[in-house]
């Protein structure tokens, strides 16, 4: 189920982006709401069913890129080009909080459905949770049907108003700038890290003595998220402020590194929550940058289009890191049962290893790219 999200992008991105491009943000965005509210819905109501709710997730997943490939595409419709980073980061500062949301209430929501007395989750329980969200999901289908525009009456900057490619020619001109390159091969490093590492930080805690499923993998994982929140708001308004986008990537790629050597090396509750919270704040932080980066280094090719190619390179190193893993973690959980010790989930340490030779490549990469010229411009 949760593997679901990265494999369906893998097919539906280019997709996504071409009908946001070609048919505009009421569209391409409202297909993710219908998706979203419909399957949400389905989910929870077939909840009994795994076959039922796999296939509502799957569909679910489907509407991710529409929602997604179109962040830079609001910001640059909406916004004057020296507010897109800070718009960016607002939209990406809501997909986080949803997490947060998420991770905190669909315990308590569930539970509401428990008979008197009784803490064990059950499946009418589960069920009823997932109608509730069910519910939220139709709600914000009907609000974005109902009340979003492609774009304000008036453009906010010439930029804003230039013509775009074509979804074809865009990729076509997207893969011969340099900078755009560079920029998909850290995310292609950068966000594969980050969904392994998120998706194992239990076992990762496991290698280091903590209890498999304790509260401690719960907080490191909710900390780096309040911490990337916090990230998504400050980096971009700095970008936008200095006009920078460049200077600012790169003080992120370095930023994350102290976070990750941390997550590998440190064995403290204390220490490790100090980490998980600066890996959290540099790599969300980055994010917004760049994917704004991303649409004027590659401009005038459409702005899902280069989002929805710098995410899906993501997505497919996650996969691949993720697999990877989940090989050695299988091993790992089996030593641990029969030695009931840590050293037995060693096999993981070469990957947190590899993460931050990984982490310095990006560094590399993000002091080879030339500054983005709309913003040196807006700055002139």
């Amino acid at each position: 189920l949760s593997m679901s999200f990265m494999l369906v992008y893998l097919v539906m991105s280019v997709p996504a982006s071409y009908i946001i491009g070609r048919y505009g943000i009421r569209i391409g965005v409202g297909i993710g709401a219908v998706l979203t509210g419909v399957f949400g819905y389905v989910r929870g109501m077939a909840g009994e069913s795994y076959a039922a709710v796999c296939l509502a997730q799957f569909a679910l997943a489907a509407a991710q890129p529409f929602i997604m490939n179109a962040i830079t595409k609001v910001a640059a419709e909406w916004f004057p080009i020296n507010e897109r980073a800070t718009a960016s980061g607002i939209t990406a500062l809501f997909q986080f909080i949803g997490i947060i949301v998420a991770m905190a209430a669909t315990r308590p929501i569930a539970e509401m459905f428990l008979p008197a007395g009784s803490t064990a989750l059950t499946l009418p329980a589960m069920k009823s949770m997932l109608i509730v969200y069910g519910y939220v999901s139709i709600v914000a289908a009907v609000l974005f049907i109902l009340f979003a525009r492609d774009k304000p009456p008036t453009p906010p900057d010439a930029e804003s108003a230039e013509a775009r490619y074509g979804m074809f020619d865009g990729l076509r001109h997207l893969f011969r700038q340099r900078d755009m390159i560079f920029l998909l091969l850290i995310f292609f490093i950068g966000l594969g890290m980050f969904n392994a590492i998120t998706t194992f930080v239990d076992l990762i805690l496991a290698g280091k003595g903590y209890r498999a499923g304790g509260h401690e993998a719960g907080d490191i994982g909710a900390l780096m998220m309040v911490a990337g929140v916090l990230g998504a708001i400050v980096v971009p308004i700095f970008s936008d402020r200095f006009r920078k986008r460049k200077l600012f990537l790169v003080i992120c790629m370095l930023g994350l590194i102290p976070g990750l050597a941390g997550l590998t090396f440190a064995s403290s509750y204390g220490l490790l929550l100090i980490a998980s919270g600066i890996f959290g704040f540099f790599f969300m932080g980055a994010a917004p940058i760049g994917y704004q980066y991303a649409a004027e280094v590659s401009h005038p090719a459409p702005e899902s289009t280069s989002q929805g190619m710098i995410v899906l390179s993501g997505q497919v190193s996650g996969t691949i890191f993720i697999t990877l893993m989940a090989i050695l973690g299988h091993v790992t959980i089996e030593a641990m049962a029969d030695a009931n010790r840590a050293e037995s989930t060693i096999t993981l340490t070469p990957f947190m290893v590899g993460f931050i030779a990984l982490a310095v490549v990006n560094v590399v990469l993000s002091c080879l790219m030339k500054e983005s010229a709309l913003i040196k411009e807006e700055a002139a």
